[in-house]
């Protein structure tokens, strides 16, 4: 069991550490609090071996945590998130051929900005959604961290959701807050959602058109307001005026509406 006046002053150091690095004073516990999520969990369920280096990556982190460089861990720290992330998730053939019709984004980390910045907007009776979410490390991490009361985790590779369920568990993440469905995103409109995640799951044109009118108009009839946090955006030039860009920073952009 860990001294808990050791883990108090490891918190405080860490706080340190990383508001020198510049997070703002707001934020800074939120990153502290995944630093030591990622520092003090065990390793991955792995059968897939898709967790090769986590031992090493987590061992980096707790040697810059132990250290008096912010930045040496915040690279780490990132490091071993990007890892855990996957870079590319697993597809079949069928599905890697699908993906390539619509011009799919193959799974790259999102970052840590959109799990920080999404705290004033997740409530316990929000529903988010990620639509392309990979092995759903995003979503699983927003509901670590803000517990609510659904996740829809939206993914075209059976294994990269066999994954997710499995990283679900690891984080100890109850059962009926993660629904997981495996399937196309063109399939399945986002309603009755309050938080929407899009890291550009496809490009838009062709069907990938289709895929953003489509979601711009199912949100523009949502009885509630809705926060739509897309990084690398498409969605903008769909959304009717009713939706208001309230943050920009030229990777993440975040939309309220109707």
């Amino acid at each position: 069991m860990r001294n808990p006046k050791s883990s108090t002053e490891e918190h405080d150091r860490l706080m340190k550490l990383l508001a020198d690095v510049g997070f703002p004073s707001a934020e800074v516990g939120r990153v502290v609090e995944l630093v030591q999520l990622l520092a003090e969990s065990p390793p991955p369920p792995d059968p897939g071996n898709h967790f090769s280096r986590y031992s090493d990556l987590q061992k980096s982190l707790h040697e810059a945590m132990a250290g008096d460089d912010g930045e040496i861990v915040e690279e780490a720290f990132l490091e071993l998130y990007a890892h855990l992330h996957m870079h590319e998730s697993p597809y079949t053939p069928q599905e890697r051929m699908r993906m390539n019709e619509v011009g799919g984004y193959w799974s790259h980390a999102g970052g840590i900005s959109p799990l920080i910045l999404a705290a004033p907007h997740i409530r316990p009776d929000t529903v988010s959604a990620d639509y392309g979410a990979g092995n759903g490390l995003q979503g699983l991490l927003l509901q670590k961290l803000y517990p609510h009361r659904k996740t829809i985790q939206i993914e075209i590779s059976s294994e990269a959701v066999a994954v997710g369920r499995r990283l679900q568990r690891w984080l100890d993440i109850e059962e009926h807050r993660i629904e997981w469905i495996v399937g196309d995103v063109l399939d399945y409109p986002p309603r009755n959602i309050d938080f929407l995640y899009l890291y550009r799951p496809v490009r838009p044109e062709g069907e990938g058109i289709h895929f953003y009118r489509l979601v711009a108009d199912t949100l523009t009839q949502s009885p509630t307001e809705v926060t739509i946090f897309s990084i690398a955006d498409c969605l903008r030039d769909f959304l009717p005026p009713s939706f208001e860009r309230f943050y920009h920073d030229g990777h993440l952009s975040c939309f309220r509406g109707p």
